[in-house]
């Protein structure tokens, strides 16, 4: 598995994930470790973001193209 594959498949999903779970973290008010780092996940999930989609992805052949 290439880098390009692995970014697309697991990075980029996975900064997704940490973004969404930073904005429920900062939102619940039961768990004051998770409300304190809730910012911090949020940006280390977006950076990674704007990061991993810079990458340019797998070159693919279409399905439906017969050249």
């Amino acid at each position: 598995m290439t880098f390009r594959a692995l970014n697309q498949k697991y990075i980029e999903p996975g900064s997704q994930y940490l973004m969404i779970f930073g904005i429920i973290a900062l939102c619940q008010p039961w768990n004051l470790f998770l409300h304190r780092y809730g910012m911090t996940m949020t940006l280390v999930g977006l950076i990674a973001f704007m990061v991993t989609t810079k990458i340019p992805r797998d070159d693919q052949p279409d399905e439906g193209s017969h050249s």
